[in-house]
């Protein structure tokens, strides 16, 4: 099992980090990945419970991702539902307010049906994740 642990602190307000995280569309630089949402939530929030999102890495075969717990402000928890080698998977993203702004704690584990592939995509996301918060500049990219 596979686990990463990213944490970021932002000079912005909970909500609007939040907000950025919760609109699966830009999630793409976080992934390298073409993010396209496939439907809705099932709770009435655009980002909630149930809506799903699909993910194009390059030529490979896409894979789909569903919203399983939100919490305005405070939390989205996800996992990998369709299409991917990946087992076990959930993400869980944790928002908490702190003196003059946001920290984020986002969480990763999974296993995957091949051996070794776990420790390859690991790599993969530890990077590609790591130098995407570190350059997220959310007030900007919210604005837009």
């Amino acid at each position: 099992m596979q686990r990463l642990t990213f944490e970021r602190d932002f000079d912005l307000p909970a909500d609007q980090v939040f907000e950025f995280f919760a609109e699966h569309e830009n999630l793409d630089p976080m992934f390298g990945a073409k993010v396209t949402r496939l439907s809705d939530g099932d709770d009435g929030s655009r980002n909630g419970v149930g809506s799903c999102r699909r993910l194009q890495i390059g030529p490979s075969p896409g894979f789909e991702e569903t919203v399983t717990a939100f919490e305005t402000n405070r939390l989205i928890d996800y996992r990998v539902t369709k299409g991917s080698p990946l087992k076990n998977h959930l993400g869980e993203l944790r928002f908490t307010e702190i003196p003059g702004g946001t920290h984020l704690q986002w969480r990763i584990s999974f296993d995957t049906t091949l051996p070794g592939l776990d420790r390859l995509l690991a790599a993969v996301l530890r990077r590609r994740i790591s130098q995407a918060l570190s350059q997220a500049d959310i007030a900007a990219l919210s604005s837009a």
